[in-house]
């Protein structure tokens, strides 16, 4: 019995590496670092670990931790620390970051012939900046409950309400109230600080480097 309870005592107190997944273990073996253990007061809530998202399927089955590149990572804790500035009582959200080709390519199959194929980056062009743990998706949340400020849309909304400018039209319309917008602005200044640029369509996508730098100078994550 005491050596069943000593097991027991120090399964409860392993690191914090031992209890990560085979994925989140494969993510920091391709040189990933996990967002929440670098930037202080971020939130992370992975959407394609649920089934609430565009594709209606739970696409992380093995991943709860939100990975980038360092350089993203040190990029957005600057963003952070710019929000925080501004605004003590807020933080910023990650809903996804790094993402395995092979989830790219379950996304991809969701939208393929369709007029939504615009949305998401085909892994045969060899995708987009999440596959190469250089973009997020996130929003704006309140520090103390994680509760989300109104955006507009829900994040990964594949359609004109999500797209940036088209934001002076949307509120004219009434599609899009001005508080909503404001918000919006926010996150892209606070981005802008760490050096994200905002994907035109997508107001909650923010990429740190192009294509073009991500295929000549950073490796794909599979």
């Amino acid at each position: 019995m005491r050596i069943h309870l000593f097991l027991v005592a120090a399964l409860l107190f392993l690191p914090a590496a031992a209890q990560k997944t085979k994925t989140e273990l494969e993510m920091e073996r391709q040189g990933l670092t996990d967002v929440a253990e670098a930037v202080p007061g971020v939130k992370v809530s992975l959407m394609y670990g649920r089934a609430d998202n565009f594709t209606g399927r739970v696409l992380y089955t093995d991943l709860r931790r939100a990975y980038l590149h360092p350089e993203a990572v040190r990029a957005l804790r600057k963003a952070q620390e710019e929000l925080r500035r501004l605004r003590p009582d807020l933080c910023l959200k990650v809903y996804d970051a790094a993402r395995p080709m092979s989830v790219q390519q379950k996304m991809y199959d969701v939208v393929k012939g369709t007029p939504k194929n615009i949305y998401v980056s085909n892994p045969r062009n060899g995708g987009g900046l999440h596959n190469y743990g250089l973009a997020v998706d996130i929003t704006l949340c309140r520090a103390e409950t994680g509760d989300t400020l109104p955006m507009g849309t829900l994040i990964d909304h594949l359609g004109r309400e999500a797209h940036v400018k088209a934001e002076a039209e949307m509120v004219r319309s009434g599609r899009l109230t001005a508080r909503e917008r404001e918000n919006r602005r926010l996150l892209r200044r606070v981005m802008a600080a760490g050096g994200f640029k905002v994907l035109p369509t997508e107001w909650w996508h923010f990429n740190l480097r192009t294509r073009a730098e991500a295929r000549a100078r950073y490796k794909v994550i599979r």
